[in-house]
């Protein structure tokens, strides 16, 4: 045993004394090397289709002309709209179609959870309306609504309600009976059973539906934007096409992607701040 390795053992066994940690590489900076990694993988397979020459340069133009896209559309905009008009309308468009649905949604899957009649009432609606493809609405609403913000608004909210009713309802049904039974004979009251109780309980499961329903929300407002808009990134991403500008076409879809990340990440904050418990046995 060496001189250094005798005084580090001597410094351990001091009282009070904190033990020398080998240095390791955190969790949270292992996910974001790996992050790292597939983004620079997946440019890198994209630059070499792109240069393959198995496609046509207009077909799939490499991510440098990408950029440059992206780069134009930050300094003039298309199609006269300016790039952070379309995202602020976009998201101003999924923000109201989104909060109507979980406005209704939640309190809605509450009540079918807890009241029989309420269940028997509008589990036949949510059924029926829930595998109908939210594009199957947009002829109708254009014609009761027109071409302004409201139709939007609403094939949004149709479209995403049910996803978050039908998780609300199973998040409250799937309370633990033992937490009622112990709630019960504590005293508790109606109101304190589900204030401290089934809510929380519920909370994972209403949470996953306001994920899935995200999704679901981008799905609808691009579709709405594809066929009647004039501004929005769907409407971008339609108009490029029709113009052949296959370069904006990915830069709007990349970007679309990457805020529909941005909205998840809202969420899941939200999740991690409400929900705190979650996963943890």
């Amino acid at each position: 045993m060496t001189a250094h390795t005798a005084t580090n053992r001597a410094r351990e066994a001091q009282p009070g004394a904190k033990p020398r940690r080998p240095f390791v590489i955190t969790r949270r900076a292992k996910d974001a090397s790996t992050f790292v990694l597939v983004i620079v993988v997946a440019v890198a397979a994209w630059y070499a289709v792109s240069a393959s020459g198995a496609f046509p340069p207009y077909a799939v133009p490499s991510p440098t002309g990408v950029g440059q896209a992206f780069a134009s559309l930050a300094k003039d905009g298309f199609g006269g709209q300016s790039l952070i008009s379309d995202i602020g309308v976009s998201l101003f468009r999924l923000a109201a179609g989104f909060v109507v649905a979980t406005a209704i949604g939640i309190p809605l899957g509450i009540a079918m959870a807890r009241i029989t009649w309420v269940y028997n009432a509008v589990d036949p609606l949510v059924e029926f309306f829930r595998p109908v493809p939210p594009l199957a609405y947009i002829p109708l609403l254009v014609v009761w609504f027109g071409i302004g913000e409201t139709p939007k608004v609403v094939l949004i909210a149709v479209g995403t309600a049910p996803i978050i009713i039908i998780n609300a309802m199973s998040g409250v049904r799937s309370t633990p009976p033992v937490r009622l039974r112990v709630a019960q004979c504590l005293g508790a009251s109606r109101w304190q059973m589900f204030r401290c109780v089934i809510l929380p309980s519920a909370l994972p499961e209403i949470f996953t539906g306001l994920r899935v329903a995200n999704g679901v929300a981008w799905t609808c407002l691009v579709a709405a934007e594809l066929i009647a808009a004039q501004s929005g990134l769907g409407w971008l991403v339609q108009s490029a096409g029709q113009a052949l500008r296959v370069s904006i076409v990915i830069a709007g879809i990349i970007l679309i992607g990457i805020l529909g990340y941005a909205t998840e990440l809202v969420i899941r904050f939200f999740e991690r701040l409400l929900v705190p418990w979650k996963g943890q046995g």
